[in-house]
């Protein structure tokens, strides 16, 4: 096989970019977990300044400050010795309150991460991973991950882009948040419509415990109710809306779940899918987004998916027409993209 140097040289260049990036990923929560974001988005420090407003050693911040200049996430001016955070870069990465604060992905990655000895043995095997089996970090790192994007836009166009929904929401509403995880999305959507009454359920029982304490700390315990149940069992109804968020893909069987879906619905009811954004062909997917969702699909969707019964397992860039079928064989009868954002596809379904 012949070997062309120049292309050579721009894979291995490629290499070192992700081999920092992945090395990386450690030092955003590192960052994050000491308070030194927030610390130097206060101010311009050097490194022992910011090791004394954040009580921490000076020879690890010096360390930690220059691999976060080397990666152009923060900046370092060489007279004064002093680095800084931009605008931009506070705003994604102190600003836990941004729809764009990010290190709760690198969360998410490194608790993923801890699972490869065992995904390893799954490829030979076959086996799956259920979503209660990874380590800790998943379920924090999922919630910091997804929250932003929610808290910009479920209230003020995802729900808006609902045939009627908004209004019933505001007249008063039955709603069901399935598969709620630590209850973020149930808990934003409990603030923005107080005459409603939201019940989260999701089967993985830590997270339904820190979803009640998050809600008592968010005052809104007396609409925001969690159980622990599965999808395609959860009790009550006929609710007027319900929604699954970002969880649809990792079911065993999101045929049955739609079904029981339809079954809680009213007859007048709406379900609100939200997905992670796909094209339906791969080569339409071979983008950065699509790098993200296939990686963590690996680590975390599929593996949850083949835990289960059925074990369809759809896959994070599942797509448009493989959601169609999937709510279709449920009994649905029409389905729509209602909105989108570069990383959700948002999906109506009615009776």
């Amino acid at each position: 096989m012949q070997i062309d140097n120049d292309k050579l040289n721009e894979f291995v260049g490629r290499f070192v970019a992700d081999l920092g990036a992945a090395a990386h990923a450690g030092m955003v929560v590192i960052g994050e977990r000491l308070g030194l974001y927030k610390s130097l988005a206060a101010g311009p420090a050097t490194a022992d300044e910011l090791a004394a407003r954040t009580e921490t050693d000076p020879r690890y911040v010096r360390e930690w400050l220059s691999s976060q200049a080397a990666g152009g996430y923060v900046n370092y001016e060489a007279t004064s010795g002093k680095f800084s955070l931009t605008a931009e870069q506070a705003f994604t990465l102190a600003d836990e309150n941004s729809p764009a604060y990010l290190p709760g992905a690198f969360q998410l990655a490194l608790g993923s991460l801890r699972a490869v000895p065992r995904i390893v043995e799954s490829f030979r095997s076959g086996a799956g991973m259920g979503w209660g089996e990874h380590d800790s970090d998943v379920f924090h790192g999922c919630e910091k991950f997804f929250r932003p994007g929610y808290a910009a836009n479920l209230v003020s166009s995802w729900i808006p882009a609902l045939d009627g929904v908004k209004e019933k929401l505001s007249k008063g509403a039955q709603v069901a948040d399935v598969g709620c995880g630590k209850g973020s999305s149930t808990i934003l959507m409990a603030q923005a419509f107080p005459k409603s009454q939201f019940v989260g359920f999701d089967y993985h029982a830590e997270s339904i415990e820190a979803a009640r304490e998050s809600a008592r700390r968010a005052g809104v315990s007396d609409s925001a109710k969690f159980e622990v149940a599965k999808a395609k069992s959860y009790p009550g109804g006929p609710y007027d809306f319900v929604t699954v968020f970002d969880c649809l893909h990792d079911m065993g069987d999101p045929v049955g779940a739609a079904r029981h879906v339809l079954q809680s619905l009213a007859s007048d009811g709406t379900w609100m899918i939200v997905e992670p954004f796909a094209h339906d062909d791969l080569q339409d997917n071979m983008n950065p987004v699509g790098r993200v969702y296939y990686s963590f699909s690996t680590l975390l969707c599929t593996p949850c998916s083949r835990s289960q019964e059925v074990g369809l397992c759809l896959g994070a860039q599942a797509g448009e027409a493989r959601m169609r079928k999937v709510v279709e064989a449920g009994g649905f009868s029409r389905f729509r993209r209602a909105s989108e954002t570069p990383f959700n596809l948002i999906y109506e379904a009615r009776p």
